[in-house]
């Protein structure tokens, strides 16, 4: 039986589940406040006034952990020679060609595309948020530039919606990645054939 490695220590998975969590509970609330056809989703907190209440917090929450992940993983997300190449045969990464891929680090082009994605849409998020946040702040935001970060705030919202799903798809697609952010370990035959690079760097074969 393949050996396990450790590729999340337990602080950064628990901070990667508050993220998830609140991602999750930020985007149904969210969306119930976006449009009436989404307002039964204000049932999940309790009714409309307590979904409007919950929304800006659960972003801030958010946004606070993500900072902290964002911190930790900083310089692991760099865009390498390999990911470009990894990029351009990207036909053989959806047929499962792995033989035909370069080596790669702890994180493969798509996460990392996600990964920058999300350091520039939670800025967006946050900055937009607090300037529509009623009662607290909006009432000092000039009427035009509240109506430019509803559109900001929609626009960057379903940017990110989209690109957590697909981390979601992608993640359960590669078997063996859900026990990363689980467990903590993947195994080693995991590691040498999705991660070779970082699997060289870790273990010294």
């Amino acid at each position: 039986m393949s050996r396990l490695i450790q590729r999340y220590t337990t602080g950064e998975r628990n901070t990667h589940w508050v993220v998830a969590i609140a991602f999750v509970l930020a985007a149904l609330s969210g969306l119930a406040l976006f449009h009436p056809a989404f307002f039964f989703l204000t049932h999940l907190f309790g009714g409309g006034p307590w979904t409007r209440i919950l929304h800006p917090f659960i972003g801030v929450l958010m946004s606070l952990f993500f900072i902290a992940m964002a911190m930790r993983f900083w310089r692991l997300n760099h865009i390498t020679p390999a990911d470009r190449q990894w990029m351009g045969r990207i036909k053989d990464v959806l047929c499962n060609r792995d033989e035909n891929l370069p080596e790669l680090g702890k994180y493969n082009a798509g996460q990392k595309i996600l990964f920058w994605t999300m350091v520039v849409t939670m800025p967006l998020l946050l900055l937009t948020g607090i300037a529509i946040w009623q009662p607290w702040f909006a009432p000092y935001v000039p009427v035009w530039l509240m109506r430019v970060a509803v559109v900001i705030h929609a626009l960057s919202a379903w940017i990110l919606i989209l690109g957590i799903i697909v981390h979601v798809y992608a993640a359960i697609w590669v078997k063996g990645t859900v026990r990363a952010m689980t467990r903590g370990t993947v195994t080693e035959a995991w590691a040498r054939h999705h991660h070779r690079a970082w699997y060289r760097e870790t273990t010294g074969k």
